[in-house]
């Protein structure tokens, strides 16, 4: 079996410890560096020092070593083994090269979809790091990496799917709307780093309803269709966006209506939000951006 080894590199115009000031920064709150909300988040099951275990998304590694300002080494936990590593070598007084190494075995099928599939992604989400790097470092990022279409679209097949959940106690412009309900359901996803907390901005997922009512992180929409009584919230919590819909069947037509589209309805719900999840997530500010925000506030 032959060993993948990956190697990116990138020079900043930036004192080395200022970067590796950066670097130690990876999976904190307010990480700088890695690519999110567009990709799974790196996060550890503690603070970032050698032995912390966790990745980001499915890829799993523990801190193998960790010297501050220098050098991550993160062991991957797959049978495949290997490890990939973050340094940062200076180059002068303010000149310095940020250099990640990657290297691991793939066993069987492993060797295609890591060819077909996990290098160009790699390749992207590395070099999304690195021009977060140059923005934290210097405010600016001269030449930002572009997804090619296999990068898209593994990107939108991967996106994570909304999952259905009992109908929210903070809906409760929904409960108040709707007397009696004959249907009723609700579909959540987790609000990512960076992804917009008002509620409005997510009326997208039901573009072209009127709002009807705001309180308390939810918006309240009308579902305009003669014969029924339907109103959909939208509601943002600490955690999650969720989606609810309720919907009361008042005339014959209605019910004709409603039982033609009900079959269909859950399916569009989730599409609807995923959609607009992974939207306004690819729209966000990068994560150095952010950084920059919250230190000037």
């Amino acid at each position: 079996m032959s060993v993948v080894r990956n190697e990116h590199e990138r020079v900043v115009e930036a004192p080395a410890g200022a970067v590796g000031a950066l670097l130690d920064r990876l999976s904190a709150p307010d990480d700088p560096l890695f690519p999110t909300p567009a990709w799974p988040a790196m996060t550890f099951d503690g603070p970032l020092a050698v032995g912390a275990t966790g990745g980001h998304g499915p890829i799993r590694y523990r801190v193998a070593a960790y010297e501050p300002g220098r050098r991550i080494r993160f062991d991957f936990t797959a049978a495949s083994g290997g490890f990939h590593e973050l340094t940062v070598e200076p180059l002068g007084e303010r000149r310095c090269r940020v250099r990640h190494v990657l290297e691991t075995t793939p066993k069987g099928l492993g060797r295609i979809r890591w060819l077909a599939v996990i290098r160009p992604v790699h390749d992207t989400v590395i070099e999304e790091l690195f021009d977060n790097v140059e923005r934290a470092a210097t405010g600016t990022c001269a030449r930002p990496v572009r997804w090619t279409p296999r990068v898209q679209l593994f990107n939108r097949l991967s996106w994570d799917r909304p999952e259905a959940v009992a109908r929210p106690e903070g809906a409760r412009l929904l409960r108040a709307a709707v007397d009696r309900p004959g249907y009723r359901d609700a579909y959540r996803m987790p609000l990512l780093p960076g992804q917009p907390r008002d509620p409005d901005a997510w009326t997208g997922v039901l573009r072209g309803l009127p709002v009807l009512a705001r309180q308390d992180g939810e918006v309240l929409l009308d579902v305009q269709v003669t014969g029924l009584t339907a109103r959909a919230s939208i509601l943002i919590d600490e955690q999650y966006v969720t989606l609810s819909t309720a919907v009361r069947t008042d005339t014959a037509r209605g019910r004709l209506y409603w039982s033609a589209v009900r079959l269909g309805h859950p399916f569009l719900a989730r599409l609807m939000l995923r959609r607009t999840h992974r939207a306004l997530a690819l729209t966000t500010p990068s994560a150095a951006e952010r950084a920059e925000r919250t230190v000037t506030t």
